[in-house]
């Protein structure tokens, strides 16, 4: 597992990506902003995304995805770090949390995955990359999935290991038990979920009595740290120790 490393003391910071993404192009000028005290940041691929290993024999499963991350995290000398997670990566992070507590310390969901959902034909992203088999998907599906997801999404999925993009959807499509919901409700740490304002997740309010902070930002849609940096990482500097 490799990642883009920003110098600076501990608590390290890390930042985790979404489907088919990479984390340095998506946190790149976040991480860097001026807003925020120059910690130790770790922009890290997933194995199977971005400049990350695509080990073939390797699960792709949520719950794999995490402890492949504890692993690197440890090697890397990172403990009670903040976590800063996108997307599919928002999953992973909840799992991570919950299976190696000394690792994280503050964790910042990202218009994350929490509940599983049915995958569907001809949808863009996780949904339609679950509703193929692996096998299909490997021999043509990936090709209309470029199609669908544009070029923009294409410009870093294209990195990833066609099996390991699948299995991941179709991991995230079938969700853990307990549900990642249900793993973020339980963390004892503290915890945020950041929405494009006025998109909040389903059951908002049952996040927030479990002290989940629930946040909107405003001008954004999914991929927040893109499409309003600014307005990001004033939120991140507020909620970071």
């Amino acid at each position: 597992m490799r990642w883009v490393e920003l110098p600076g003391p501990d608590p390290a910071r890390v930042y985790v990506h979404g489907l088919g993404a990479t984390s340095a192009p998506y946190y790149a000028e976040v991480a860097a902003h001026p807003l925020l005290p120059r910690n130790r940041s770790l922009l890290i691929d997933l194995l199977g995304f971005g400049i990350s290993d695509r080990p073939q024999d390797f699960a792709y499963t949520l719950e794999a995805h995490a402890d492949a991350l504890a692993e690197a995290l440890r090697k890397a000398g990172v403990a009670g770090a903040a976590v800063i997670a996108h997307s599919m990566g928002g999953a992973v992070a909840a799992v991570l949390a919950a299976r190696h507590a000394e690792l994280v310390a503050n964790l910042i969901l990202v218009d994350a995955n929490l509940d599983p959902y049915p995958p569907i034909p001809v949808q863009p992203g996780g949904s339609g990359i679950a509703s193929y088999t692996e096998e299909a998907f490997v021999a043509e599906g990936w090709k209309e999935v470029r199609d669908r997801v544009g070029p923009h999404w294409w410009s870093t999925m294209r990195l990833a290991d066609p099996r390991g993009l699948h299995r991941t959807a179709v991991s995230l499509a079938q969700g853990t038990t307990p549900t990642m919901r249900e793993l973020l409700q339980a963390l004892p740490i503290p915890r945020a979920y950041l929405h494009p304002e006025g998109q909040a997740p389903a059951s908002a309010e049952e996040l927030r009595a479990s002290g989940v902070e629930v946040l909107g930002i405003p001008e954004s849609g999914h991929n927040i740290m893109l499409d309003n940096p600014e307005a990001f990482a004033r939120t991140l500097m507020a909620l970071l120790p």
